[in-house]
């Protein structure tokens, strides 16, 4: 009996384990820096600040700037130096991508006025 019980515990953690391992959240972006509407300095580094739930279809994201991809992001969480940007309004978005890299409709985008 207590050997039919610990393979069946053994069974089921064996089962249940990568699935809970690979189990993903629901899928977001958030970039807090820079925050929508921000003025941002030409003469200055300007850092994005975000972070990824990608979920199940999403593999890892990329960044927009005016709707051009000018980098890829494998971390979670993290920055991303912005290459130094023409003064003006722009548009920053990270969007999550499958391993084709084709968006899979997950992101999030600010504005930004640069001076």
């Amino acid at each position: 009996m207590k050997i039919r019980t610990s393979l069946v515990v053994a069974a089921f953690v064996g089962v249940a384990a990568p699935l809970s391992a690979g189990a993903a959240g629901a899928p977001f972006v958030r970039i807090t820096q820079p925050a929508n509407g921000a003025r941002l300095d030409a003469m200055e580094q300007n850092r994005l600040v975000y972070e990824v739930e990608p979920g199940p279809r999403g593999d890892h994201v990329h960044v927009y700037v005016d709707d051009k991809e000018v980098g890829i992001l494998r971390q979670l969480k993290g920055s991303y130096a912005l290459e130094t940007l023409a003064p003006g309004r722009h548009t920053i978005c990270v969007k999550v991508v499958n391993k084709a890299h084709t968006p899979i409709g997950v992101q999030d985008c600010v504005s930004a006025s640069v001076e």
